[in-house]
């Protein structure tokens, strides 16, 4: 298969370095000092499964340059999709699948409204991984899970396709009967971790040993399978005990993405996770006090990451003085 991993971070340069080194046609859409260490010296994966370096790579910052493509592998942050969904077209052939890898519940959508609901696909992947520095990726636990599956619940060849190519690439891989209520499933487990994780500044290690800390994540859970299910989403009964028991299997030192990128002051998706529960709590009338607090505790360190907050301090500053 031709595939685009767009945004080669901590998953989609693990997933992408995988598939090629199985013999598929890969080449990653990067940029800055990760796209020219990928040119130069390959893309180096340093994991619990087993070190390797891919090399050569074939790497570039130009959609236009790849042309249409089997699948796209998207692996950038959550909220960098919706400004970034127009430059996939020219990856996007008649049968091209969009393969979301974002821990939301609004990707898909995002990405229907610009390239046609026929070419995205639902997905979810299942790692602990980020980008070390350019061109080096570090995988520190979680087996490598991808599922994946068709918005509208159907079997297609490139559905069959897409699965072989990643089990052919040693990752496990499932087809879910119900894409959507597993994107859901995940979502509660990840956003859940990153939020509590991020307000606490605590790895999982710690936040599962304390039994308050463990209620906030039990709770921040509730809260989501609250909200799936009365937004229609068929999520089984036991999904937040099933969520808690693989939390005590994770890595005592692991931390999600949401907190790593708070405690080094870069834009996260904290609006993107507990932000979305929030909102959509609000549409659906259901009730959503924890992530709510942990969305505001956090709000204005996001605000920071992105500037915006000190834009608001200099215009007060600005109207103070004048006053």
């Amino acid at each position: 298969m031709k595939i685009a991993v767009y945004g080669p971070g901590g998953a989609g340069g693990y997933f992408g370095a995988r598939l090629a080194r199985s013999g598929q046609d890969v080449v990653f859409i990067a940029r800055g000092d990760h796209l020219e260490a990928i040119r130069n010296a390959g893309l180096r994966v340093d994991s619990v499964k087993g070190d390797f370096v891919l090399h050569p790579a074939k790497a570039t910052d130009n959609p236009a340059s790849v042309g249409p493509v089997d699948m796209i592998l998207l692996g950038v942050k959550a909220w960098q999709v919706p400004e970034l969904a127009s430059t996939l077209s020219p990856l996007v052939g008649p049968d091209t699948a969009v393969l979301p890898l974002q821990n939301g519940v609004e990707t898909a959508g995002q990405l229907s409204g610009v390239l046609g609901p026929n070419h995205v696909m639902g997905g979810l992947a299942k790692i602990i991984s980020y980008k070390v520095a350019p061109g080096y990726i570090r995988h520190i636990g979680a087996e490598p899970y991808i599922a994946l599956g068709e918005l509208d619940g159907q079997y297609r060849k490139r559905t069959e396709r897409i699965r072989l190519a990643i089990e052919g690439a040693g990752i496990t891989v499932e087809v879910p009967a119900d894409i959507q209520a597993a994107v859901w499933e995940k979502f509660l487990f990840v956003v859940s971790w990153g939020g509590v994780g991020a307000v606490t500044r605590s790895p999982i290690g710690v936040i599962r040993s304390v039994p308050e800390t463990r209620r906030m994540l039990e709770q921040s859970m509730e809260e989501i399978f609250a909200l799936a299910v009365k937004r229609s989403i068929a999520m089984a009964g036991g999904t937040v005990k099933k969520a808690m028991v693989f939390v005590d299997t994770l890595p005592p030192n692991g931390t999600a993405s949401l907190q790593r990128d708070i405690d080094e002051g870069k834009p996260s998706e904290l609006d993107a996770w507990n932000g979305a529960v929030v909102r959509l709590g609000q549409d659906a009338s259901v009730p959503v006090p924890l992530n709510s607090f942990i969305y505001h505790s956090l709000l204005p360190q996001e605000m920071r990451a992105r500037e915006k907050l000190t834009q608001q301090e200099r215009c007060r500053r600005k109207n103070d003085q004048r006053s």
